[in-house]
């Protein structure tokens, strides 16, 4: 019950729709970077790159739209499947 709770709480109620926005945005912009980290050299600098610049725009969007930490393993997980979809793709 008590984890029931910390999901369903007035402030995630009230912020639904922003985490929902920010987890669409932290995927959608994952796929260009997920893409081109498929093409990368596993390990390189270049393939590190890939993978973790899209994380200080994602922070600082968190930042202003007032979500709290406890939500950033859900945009975790997006990121990882923006990641993993965009490595995928075949343009």
């Amino acid at each position: 019950m008590p984890c029931f709770q910390v999901f369903f709480t007035m402030d995630f109620q009230n912020k639904f729709y922003s985490i929902l926005l920010l987890f669409v945005f932290t995927l959608l912009i994952n796929l260009p970077f997920g893409f081109a980290r498929a093409k990368a050299k596993r390990y390189s600098f270049r393939w590190f790159l890939y993978i973790h610049v899209p994380i200080p725009l994602i922070f600082i969007i968190r930042n202003l739209s007032h979500i709290e930490m406890k939500y950033i393993p859900v945009f975790a997980i997006a990121a990882v499947m923006g990641q993993i979809i965009g490595g995928k793709l075949e343009i």
